[in-house]
């Protein structure tokens, strides 16, 4: 998965400041000025948002939540100088906000690992609760939840003396003190959670879903625009679908499907032949 940022930005030390940063992680790059915000985001996975004394609040806004609308990863960047942000701005950005080198050096760092759509679909970390003897699973986007005991259906209650996850960190082995292996899925940690859009689905491959969409796309003569026009999904929404950047949830998959005039099915089935 290639990661490309785009610097919303005229002042030419925040823009080298992060051209190296984000050189130094591997991660393309492009500087557009903040009058250009419209030709900034198509299939950027994310845009530093420049805060300077000109930007008025309420364009402040418009701008990180117009990045975030069309499905780029927002970044906002200010300089120390300038006082504390609104804390729509943190939530805006989901806490990406830099205010000297330390952060650019950190956020950029992160960026490969923010922009996978799929890090919500691999465990970080799987333990026993603290409180008690549910498990807790800590998933690579940063949430966390809590599973009920019995794990499986061989789960006879005894103590859990090791835990391991496997290498696509898509399931947990647990080793219980009777000699009984059990495993939990990520899968059933997000059903346990109470999703039902299609995010558990672990089988689904944002890369592969994203290039047969393409390939269904231009065999109906459709260009990415005409499709967006057809949906009113932003255009920069399915470059990064098509790109595999962005994993759709089911519903928007059937929107994209049913305007290109295929079924749902026919996409998923095709993609697996």
């Amino acid at each position: 998965m290639t990661v490309s940022v785009t610097l919303l930005t005229e002042r030419e030390h925040v823009a080298q400041q992060w051209g190296q940063a984000l050189a130094n992680n591997g991660i393309q790059t492009r500087v557009v000025a903040p009058s250009e915000l419209a030709n900034a985001l198509d299939g950027q996975t994310a845009v530093v948002v420049d805060i300077d004394d000109a930007l008025l609040p309420d364009e402040l806004l418009s701008t990180l939540g117009y990045v975030r609308a069309v499905g780029a990863i927002p970044i906002a960047h200010v300089e120390p100088d300038r006082g504390s942000l609104e804390d729509i701005v943190s939530e805006l950005c989901d806490g990406l906000v830099t205010t000297n080198k330390e952060d650019v050096t950190r956020v950029a760092a992160a960026l490969t690992r923010r922009s996978d759509p799929r890090r919500h679909l691999r465990f970080e970390f799987v333990t026993v609760s603290p409180c008690g003897d549910d498990i807790l699973a800590v998933l690579g986007n940063g949430d966390a939840a809590l599973h009920r005991r019995p794990i499986d259906p061989a789960d006879d209650g005894s103590e859990i003396t090791n835990i391991s996850i496997d290498p696509n960190a898509t399931t947990a082995t647990l080793q219980l003190k009777s000699g009984v292996i059990c495993r939990l899925g990520v899968g059933a940690v997000h059903s346990a959670r109470g999703l039902t859009n299609g995010e558990a689905d672990i089988a689904i491959d944002g890369e592969k879903l994203g290039a047969r969409l393409r390939e269904l796309r231009l065999a109906a003569g459709l260009t990415q625009a005409e499709l967006a026009r057809r949906t009113g999904i932003h255009r920069p929404n399915i470059a990064r679908v098509e790109a595999g950047r962005h994993t759709p949830s089911l519903e928007t998959l059937a929107r994209i499907a049913s305007a290109i005039g295929v079924s749902t099915t026919h996409v998923l089935v095709s993609r697996e032949s």
